[in-house]
């Protein structure tokens, strides 16, 4: 039993490991600028690193969060990991930006990790969650409502898109995460005092 679970432990735990290393925070210190969690919403996100740091650093930033949540997956993947294993490995790579190792466990929303391990997981699943986020933001130009309204989405498209009832827990596991870690913003969005981005 503990030979079989050698393999995918090791894979969470190398995914929880990527995800740890938070772009933001890392880029930011090469380019001379203050650490984004003591910066404008405090996120180590690249929605609050465009605030400060410019475009070409926050479109860097956003890639490389993605590729934290997609590259974990596909190796999983081309080791053989069931769907389920699949969606873990996403979720140990979402979780380490949430709370990385490497930086004191104060790590960003993951809404672009997730994104990442979602595109790594299902296209449709992750194209779905894009286009409600697109949708949202081109009404609205909140980024945080159109992050809180995909991810209550992704629990409800995973029914559609995912086979394994344990990955749509996983799935619906995340979303909740995300809504958690949006609270700050839930509250502002309710008085009327979020920013448009």
């Amino acid at each position: 039993m503990l030979e079989t679970l050698t393999l995918p432990i090791s894979v969470l735990i190398g995914a929880y490991l990527i995800g740890s290393l938070n772009s933001a925070i890392v880029l930011c210190k090469l380019a001379g600028l203050p650490d984004p969690r003591s910066q404008g919403s405090g996120n180590p996100g690249a929605t609050n690193v465009l605030r400060f740091g410019g475009k070409k650093l926050a479109a860097t930033v956003l890639i490389i969060d993605v590729l934290k949540g997609v590259l974990p997956v596909i190796i999983a993947s081309l080791l053989g990991l069931d769907n389920a294993w699949l969606t873990a490995t996403a979720f140990a790579a979402f979780l380490g930006h949430l709370y990385p190792l490497f930086f004191q466990f104060k790590g960003g929303k993951g809404v672009a990790t997730a994104l990442g391990g979602f595109l790594a997981l299902s296209l449709p699943l992750a194209g779905t969650i894009l286009l409600s986020w697109l949708v949202v933001f081109v009404i609205t130009r909140i980024s945080s409502l159109s992050a809180i309204i995909a991810s209550s989405l992704a629990p409800l498209y995973s029914i559609w898109f995912i086979d394994s009832l344990g990955a749509r827990w996983i799935i619906f596991i995340m979303a909740t995460m995300l809504l958690f870690r949006h609270s700050a913003n839930i509250k502002r969005l309710l008085s009327g005092e979020e920013s448009k981005s």
